[in-house]
């Protein structure tokens, strides 16, 4: 019922605030000045047209009552001193027929009431004089022109109590937003510090602003407080582990290069290899991106960077489109070491790969394809979880890896506020894996 509306509601909450208080105030000024300020001036205006009649019938009559023109002219002007009248007898009027503005809405009713009322009545003019009703009456004497101040016929207009109240109402509304904007952005700060931790910045935060808002804030800051904990507890972990790890692991290539029978020291010497990529793809799963400080990077020199390390490491890459300028704040060893494993997966799947880079005003897409297999579409939430190979057949001790690649590259995208994104090479036919991340 409401879809259609959506489109004309403000997204932010400025926005949404603004609307809620100018809403019922515009509301509010539509029914006064609806229902009772003009329904209020247009019942005055008859109430006191109506008292000016009862004083024109007396000047009719005393008019009427003359015995000749003199005379008659003699008691218009006694009577239209008493009421404070201007008369004329005979009146000069050029054309007899109603005038008034057509936004004299007092006026309108005025007119009427005063045709409806007094018999005599020829015309009403409230157009040559603002500040004064003129009057053409038939008497038996001729036609007499009779002027009444304004004040006196008619309230005064509503329109100047109705511009009193808009101004009054955007006053009151300015003033109203000012302190409301204050109760907002305690929570828009409350926004900003939890979309940039999202996109793995620190920015500093004091919880202010209304209780509960001071109470998310707190709870914000207590969550922060624990996952960074956990963040550096678990790299002080997996340094530990590693030290642990690399140790033996060194002894026994040692050992291994020392052995009689070279040909079996080498095939052992690469199982140790192995063993040690396969100790760094479970770190760098683990630790992530925690090691690395964010800083302004510019984004297009880190891909074209990694492409060439890439292209020197005999691996048939290209960077075929790098559009846009600037920089961003990311975690450059991060992204550069996701970059380096959707490269690595092009290129250890298929014969070659193609990267193209687009730097946008809200984003940064990074996309690696390749002429492989690919992924089938019911397959690739599934490509995306740790330790997952699609293909059985592939050994991880012969350069298939354990199923970490894809997953890593996905964590370093989500803690810069992005995705990663598997689909179908347009181009080469193979995968393509599009890494998003929140400029």
């Amino acid at each position: 019922m409401f879809a259609p509306l959506k489109s004309f509601v403000p997204r932010s909450l400025y926005g949404r605030a603004a609307l809620i208080l100018i809403v019922p105030i515009v509301t509010i000024q539509l029914v006064i000045s609806i229902s009772f300020i003009q329904r209020h001036y247009e019942g005055v205006t008859r109430q006191m047209a109506r008292g000016l009649m009862i004083e024109l019938r007396h000047l009719i009559d005393e008019v009427n009552e003359a015995g000749s023109l003199p005379e008659a002219e003699a008691r218009a002007a006694r009577v239209a001193e008493a009421l404070e009248f201007r008369v004329a007898l005979p009146a000069d009027w050029s054309t007899p027929e109603d005038r008034r503005d057509f936004w004299d809405l007092s006026g309108r009713q005025l007119v009427l009431t005063l045709h409806e009322g007094l018999a005599p009545l020829s015309a009403v003019d409230l157009v040559t004089n603002d500040n004064e009703v003129r009057l053409l009456i038939a008497t038996d004497k001729g036609p007499m022109e009779v002027a009444v101040e304004r004040r006196r016929v008619s309230a005064s207009n509503p329109h100047q109590l109705l511009v009193l109240m808009i101004v009054t109402s955007i006053l009151m509304t300015i003033i109203a937003y000012l302190f409301l904007s204050n109760q907002l952005r305690p929570i828009k700060r409350l926004a900003d510090a939890a979309e940039a931790f999202g996109k793995g910045q620190h920015i500093a935060y004091r919880p202010r602003g209304a209780v509960e808002v001071r109470a998310a804030g707190q709870a914000f800051l207590e969550m922060r407080s624990r996952i960074e904990r956990q963040i550096e507890q678990r790299t002080l972990m997996l340094s530990g582990v590693s030290h642990d790890l690399r140790t033996p692991l060194t002894r026994l290539r040692l050992g291994l290069s020392m052995l009689s029978d070279p040909e079996e020291g080498q095939e052992l010497l690469g199982d140790v290899a192995d063993m040690e990529r396969l100790v760094d793809e479970f770190l760098s799963f683990v630790r992530g991106d925690a090691l690395d400080e964010a800083e302004e990077v510019d984004p297009l020199a880190l891909v074209g960077r990694v492409v060439e390390n890439a292209q020197r490491a005999g691996q048939d890459v290209t960077l075929v489109r790098a559009e846009g300028t600037g920089t961003m704040v990311l975690r450059e060893a991060a992204v550069g070491r996701a970059l380096e494993n959707l490269i690595g997966n092009a290129v250890r799947y298929g014969t070659k790969a193609e990267v193209s880079v687009t730097l946008g005003e809200r984003a940064l897409r990074i996309a690696v394809e390749d002429d492989g297999p690919g992924i089938p579409r019911e397959r690739r939430e599934e490509a995306l979880r740790p330790f997952t190979r699609l293909d059985k057949a592939r050994n991880p001790n012969r350069g298939g890896g354990v199923g970490l690649g894809l997953t890593i590259a996905m964590d370093i995208a989500r803690n810069h506020g992005g995705a990663l994104r598997l689909g179908e090479s347009e181009t080469l036919g193979g995968l393509r894996a599009e890494l998003t991340l929140a400029r």
